[in-house]
């Protein structure tokens, strides 16, 4: 299984652990192969959504790395006539324009689908998290003979991937028809659920009986990949109380708990899997990848990559020295200046941080469908 967070245009730094991912893959099986030729099952939050949608109907890493490099500057073009808090930032029909240019007409019950595909949105006039997969085996697939509701492998999967990526201020939300003749579901950003980092969520729906699929767990089973899109603890100091408006806090609010629910998902997946690839959670919990979970081994082998956007972790880790205020510049989701210098910390971060080791116990094959 491949996760790829949420995080804007900050995505960039996912692209380069693909990349590494890739290379070494192929130089496992020794031939050309595609990511989603590897994974079973690929899923996405937001940014990661669109990335997801584009390996899971086949294109190679460097491919996206174009897409994405195209996409950026031509999704989030500012606007004179778009005033702040009055409506949304950026026009959503730029982000479907690029996403139709890729991904066409094709449903969620396309055969150009290669792999199974997971994307993780927030159904807002309900309140509830949607996870929407190219799943036959769920019990929401097809129009039932009541025509209850409308069947997910109907749903254009450009719609489904941009109301995943439909952040609030920044976008519009997401129009999908739930009910034929009813008002449709209003869907924003999956980040504003708990799983902007998708890895717990899509294990829940892969092992879970109620979804369909039952996946075997354990480590010799299942692993989960999951790729970050640098992460930082977002707050707001005292001095900014005199300038900084509502809207300014309540963003940073949000973001700090985006923050907290990706902590909280790490210390989940860290503690209930086999983690080579540990990563401190905080000051008092550190490193809980030791710590026996609670039951007679690990639900399924956990690798997780990503840097932060941190000025003591980049010299650490990568032994990059960037100033702060540049560094703060490079933590935004719609600054897509940022691109190229996102894309080299991640693809020098996975050099670092992604061996062959990690991959050559590949779980057996157990395909969606």
């Amino acid at each position: 299984m491949l996760s790829l967070d949420g995080g804007g245009v900050r995505g960039a730094v996912a692209i380069g652990f693909l990349e590494r991912l890739e290379k070494l893959i192929e130089d496992i099986e020794e031939r050309p192969t595609l990511l989603c030729d590897w994974f079973d099952f690929i899923g996405g939050t937001s940014t990661g959504a669109i990335i997801a949608g584009a390996l899971a109907l086949g294109y190679r890493a460097a491919d996206v790395r174009k897409f994405y490099q195209a996409l950026g500057p031509r999704v989030f073009r500012r606007s004179f006539w778009r005033m702040g808090g009055l409506i949304s930032k950026f026009d959503r029909h730029n982000l479907i324009s690029e996403l139709e240019s890729i991904i066409g007409d094709r449903t969620l019950d396309s055969e150009n689908l290669r792999t199974g595909l997971g994307i993780v949105t927030k159904r807002l006039d309900t309140g509830s998290c949607w996870v929407i997969a190219n799943n036959p085996r769920s019990k929401h697939w097809d129009t039932p003979s009541d025509r209850a509701f409308v069947g997910n492998r109907y749903y254009r999967l450009t719609n489904v991937i941009r109301a995943s990526a439909a952040a609030p201020h920044y976008f519009d939300p997401e129009l999908i028809e739930i009910i034929a003749d009813e008002p449709p579901g209003l869907f924003v950003d999956g980040g504003l659920t708990p799983h902007n980092n998708p890895a717990l969520q899509l294990f829940l729906y892969a092992a879970l009986p109620q979804y369909g699929l039952s996946w075997p767990l354990g480590p010799e089973n299942l692993t989960i990949v999951s790729l970050g899109t640098g992460g930082f603890r977002p707050h707001v100091s005292l001095n900014e109380l005199a300038w900084i408006r509502p809207i300014g806090i309540a963003i940073r609010a949000l973001s700090a708990q985006i923050a907290e629910s990706a902590q909280l998902v790490l210390t989940m997946m860290s503690w209930l899997g086999d983690t080579p690839t540990s990563w401190p959670i905080n000051s008092e919990l550190a490193d809980v990848a030791g710590i026996p979970a609670p039951r007679d081994q690990p639900l399924f082998r956990f690798l997780r990559y990503d840097i932060r956007l941190e000025q003591d972790w980049l010299a650490r880790e990568l032994g990059v020295s960037i100033e702060q205020r540049t560094l703060e510049r490079y933590q935004l989701i719609d600054a897509p200046e940022n691109i190229p210098a996102l894309y080299e910390l991640g693809a020098r971060a996975a050099e670092r941080q992604i061996t062959r080791d990690h991959l050559v116990a590949r779980p057996k094959s157990v395909m969606l469908g």
